[in-house]
C-alpha cells in the first residue's frame, strides 16, 4: 500500500506543471462567450429545421420510415427543450447577481 503511493507520488512529480491560461481581455471574453452561444443556438435551430422536413417528407409520402422521424422530433424536442430551461437557469442567476448588494 505504501509502495503505491509512493509510486503514485512520483508520477505526479515527473509530471509537467500546468501552463497557465492565457489571460483575456474581458472583450475577448465576452466575444468567445458571443460565439459559443451563435454556435449552440444555431445547432438548436438545425435540430429543429432537420425535423421539420423529415416530417415534411412523412406527410409528402416521400419518407416510409416513421421510426427515424420520430427520432428526429424527439432529439429536436429535447435539444430545445434544454436550451430554454438553461435560458431561464441563466436569467435566474442574472436577476440573483443584479439584486446583490455590493
Amino acid at each position: 500500500m505504501i509502495q503505491s503511493i509512493g509510486n503514485q507520488t512520483q508520477q505526479l512529480t515527473k509530471m509537467a506543471p500546468f501552463e497557465e491560461k492565457s489571460v483575456r481581455s474581458p472583450g475577448e471574453a465576452q466575444a468567445n462567450f458571443a460565439d459559443t452561444l451563435k454556435k449552440a443556438i444555431a445547432n438548436v435551430n438545425e435540430s429543429q429545421v432537420a425535423s421539420d422536413k423529415k416530417t415534411e417528407a412523412l406527410v409528402n409520402g416521400n419518407v416510409d420510415d416513421l421510426h427515424n422521424v420520430m427520432i428526429t422530433a424527439q432529439k429536436s424536442s429535447i435539444t430545445l427543450e434544454a436550451t430554454v430551461q438553461i435560458q431561464k437557469k441563466v436569467v435566474d442567476a442574472y436577476k440573483e447577481i443584479m439584486s446583490m448588494q455590493v
